[in-house]
């Protein structure tokens, strides 16, 4: 089925384009992620669905590929409900192994491939991985070497000693010649691997959707990171969930640089491209030029990113120019966002369409999300409004995959809409748990099954959420709870500030202050002009009392683009002798 000319597609209303969506699959049959390929297939076999700078992979080439390495994962002794560590960048290998995995009915464990030899391991043995998918080099650093500083002779005994559970490794040869006596993950099929096509078979036959697809985890800015436990029919509905709300049109490239180990990349992008006919045009890392080049040279129609990268790709985009007549939307979340974006996004960028939207790991996705049909108020007042399901939440409770209510942190009492507290949330695409970690399940989940997110947030009547801030970011100066966003929106207004970052520090008399990290735009301000305008316009107790001016390289974030908090306050202790 070829797609709709792109003039036809910017012409449709959302409206018009869910319709669509909705007459595509009239009624949700509950799949695996690889039978949601197999039926994208069927109807888009010709139609591109990973694009490169050198590369097409079509629909039928992605699924071609993905049955040839579940074919080789079974000779080399992987089976269904076992998990595979993918250690990869946004290499189309890494979507080729994730149906591959999906389609043997295995667990894919995606991790960070930013985390150092002690993370790596201890993801590793807490997941109990049985086989690893890594490259051999990516942005200059050398993986092998990684494995063999931490797992010895990895060549021909895996994970050793010190990770038994681990029987296989296969690497991608993304740098250099591949080593003697490695395993590589591209490679023609042998007889021995033609020979399980019928156990393949068997195990397709015999998958369940709702069994775990994948063990994501988090990212986080404290302590050690968690396995969120996340089914096939949780990802595809929430995929489908987040199409049918943005109403993506038929055939729309989606461009990123998101990492496809979070589910901002996988389950809003890849994923979602499943139920239109789209493709994604996946980046290895982020660089600004090369974002906006990539959206002229494919003609893409959404660009998904994290402020933080939406203010780099507007920065260059003002110096080089920028014309891409097919972008229809622009997918901005992930972090805190300055009110005058959304404006310069449609002058600069020329999107027409603009989305901004409130989710985590835990939620398989985001739950909550605004409509391109909205008056652009809500991208500055407010994180968006609950997804709307479709299809996908006709069988659940009001339609919605996931629900949500506000309570007090400290006494658990549940809020009236609009009251600052603790968002709450519950539904199908709430993850039932973290892999093997009992004692954070507890803490994590009400005895009936209601999620703390740990984020500060209101709900309005209608739906809306505010989030304010994670309630670990929060301090008490005086007694009085401050909450650091709103601080530092109001730095931000201030012409030669960029960015702002408030934590909380010891102080002796207060208890705790706050103190603000500062990334001018230009020549730094004087410090005392800010502390002026914060005590102008704030409660003297959310006035920072230290200001420590900042490069944005020098703000560690995490790969959504997060501050890390915790490290940060730990620098303002250093710096400031505390």
């Amino acid at each position: 089925m070829p797609a709709l000319n792109s003039s036809d597609a910017n012409r449709a209303s959302p409206h018009a384009r869910r319709q669509a969506l909705e007459k595509s699959m009239p009624n949700w049959a509950p799949c695996t992620i690889a039978q949601g390929l197999d039926r994208a297939a069927m109807r888009y076999a010709d139609r591109p669905l990973v694009v490169t700078d050198e590369r097409v992979w079509t629909f039928a080439d992605i699924q071609n590929a993905s049955r040839d390495l579940a074919l080789r994962l079974i000779r080399h002794g992987v089976r269904p409900r076992e998990h595979v560590a993918l250690y990869l960048a946004n290499h189309v290998e890494f979507v080729i192994a994730r149906f591959a995995i999906a389609r043997l009915g295995a667990v894919a464990v995606p991790i960070n491939f930013l985390l150092r030899q002690h993370e790596l391991a201890y993801v590793l043995e807490q997941s109990e991985c049985v086989a690893l998918i890594a490259m051999d080099e990516f942005r200059g650093r050398d993986y092998l070497a990684d494995l063999d500083s931490m797992l010895p002779g990895w060549e021909s005994k895996a994970g050793g000693d010190r990770l038994p559970k681990l029987r296989t490794v296969f690497i991608l040869p993304a740098g250099a010649r591949l080593r003697a006596g490695a395993q590589s993950l591209i490679t023609a099929l042998t007889p021995a691997d033609h020979a399980c096509g019928h156990q393949l078979a068997q195990f397709e036959a015999s998958s369940d959707p709702h069994f775990r697809s994948d063990v994501i985890y988090t990212s986080g800015t404290t302590g050690r990171p968690k396995g969120v436990v996340l089914t096939h029919d949780m990802v595809m509905r929430t995929a489908y969930a987040s199409a049918y709300t943005r109403a993506i049109e038929d055939g729309r490239r989606i461009l990123f640089a998101l990492p496809m180990y979070h589910v901002f990349g996988y389950v809003e992008c890849l994923l979602a491209c499943l139920f239109n006919g789209g493709a994604i045009v996946p980046r290895l890392v982020f660089d600004a030029d090369d974002i906006l080049t990539a959206a002229e040279n494919h003609r893409v129609g959404e660009i998904v990113c994290v402020p933080l990268m939406t203010l780099k790709m507007i920065e260059v985009a003002r110096a080089r120019g920028f014309a891409c007549p097919s972008l229809v939307a622009f997918f901005n979340s992930g972090g805190a966002t300055p009110p005058s974006i959304w404006q310069e996004i449609r002058d600069v960028l020329g999107a027409k369409e603009l989305l901004t939207g409130y989710g985590m790991t835990e939620t398989t996705a985001s739950t909550f999300c605004t409509l391109p049909e909205e008056d652009d108020s809500y991208l500055s007042t407010s994180n968006g409004r609950l997804k709307y399901a479709g299809v996908a939440g006709r069988d659940q409770r009001d339609g919605l995959l996931a629900i949500y209510r506000v309570i007090d942190p400290e006494t658990g009492q549940e809020l009236p809409n609009g009251a600052v507290g603790e968002l709450m949330a519950k539904g199908y695409s709430v993850t039932a748990g973290y892999y093997k970690k009992p004692d954070e399940n507890a803490t994590a989940f009400t005895p009936d099954g209601w999620l703390h997110t740990g984020d500060l947030g209101t709900v309005s009547a209608d739906g809306y959420v505010v989030l304010i801030g994670r309630i670990k970011e929060s301090y008490r100066c005086g007694g009085e709870m401050v909450m650091p966003q709103e601080v530092e929106e109001l730095l931000g207004q201030h012409p030669a500030v960029s960015n702002a970052y408030v934590v909380g520090v010891p102080d002796s008399k207060m208890g705790e202050v706050g103190c603000a990290f500062v990334v001018p735009r230009g020549a730094p301000p004087a410090a005392e002009d800010l502390i002026a305008l914060c005590a102008d316009r704030l409660a003297r107790f959310k006035v920072p009392k230290h200001i420590i001016f900042v490069q944005m390289a020098e703000v560690p974030h995490t790969v959504t683009g997060r501050a890390q908090r915790v490290h940060l306050g730990a620098v303002a202790r250093e710096r400031l002798g505390l």
